[in-house]
């Protein structure tokens, strides 16, 4: 059965965007340098990081707010570029399939499940700091995958930020490059 894993950059302070978001920049002023350790010229370890990240997936769950914020940038391709993943997109409203795009109203386990009979053998990638929460909050995370960034932004969506219990994590990686700090960890 496939494994369920929070994967997500985060700034030193813990924001996975910065505050001041809007259509024109959905991560916030400055919120781009989140993800530049993917996209941005990155060195040998974060390529492996990422190429492995994307070659283990086999499809990706998003929240609603995310889908919204993104797809204007992800296309109807999605996030994974030429891999075109399902995505599962959790959400309140009907709404019909629009190119590797599935709208699921049925909560957070009808989402899992049909994430993982997508991805088969393969995990299922979530982004989205509140869906990432819902989720570990539900019992249904396997792992965190977080690329802890060099850069403080003070404010924003804070990626832990409605934990209400102790959650003890076992260390399976950690990936040290100059652009981030890769951390694998599974959720006891």
């Amino acid at each position: 059965m496939s494994k369920v894993i929070l994967d997500m950059s985060m700034s030193l302070d813990g924001f996975a965007t910065a505050s001041g978001q809007t259509a024109e920049e959905p991560m916030g002023p400055g919120g781009l340098k989140l993800v530049n350790w993917a996209i941005d010229n990155p060195d040998e370890r974060s390529r492996e990081v990422m190429s492995r990240g994307i070659g283990d997936t086999g499809a990706v769950i998003v929240g609603r707010r995310t889908y919204d914020t993104s797809v204007a940038w992800w296309g109807d391709t999605g996030p994974t570029g030429d891999e075109h993943l399902p995505i599962f997109v959790v959400t309140h409203r009907e709404t019909e399939p629009y190119g590797v795009y599935r709208f699921i109203t049925g909560g957070l386990e009808a989402a899992v499940a049909q994430a993982k009979e997508a991805a088969g053998d393969k995990a299922v990638a979530v982004s989205g700091a509140e869906l990432g929460q819902n989720l570990l909050r539900a019992g249904l995370l396997d792992e965190i995958s977080v690329h802890v960034v060099p850069v403080l932004f003070g404010s924003g969506t804070r990626l832990f930020d409605q934990i209400d219990a102790h959650v003890v994590l076992e260390p399976l990686e950690v990936v040290d490059t100059p652009n981030a700090v890769h951390l694998r960890l599974r959720v006891s």
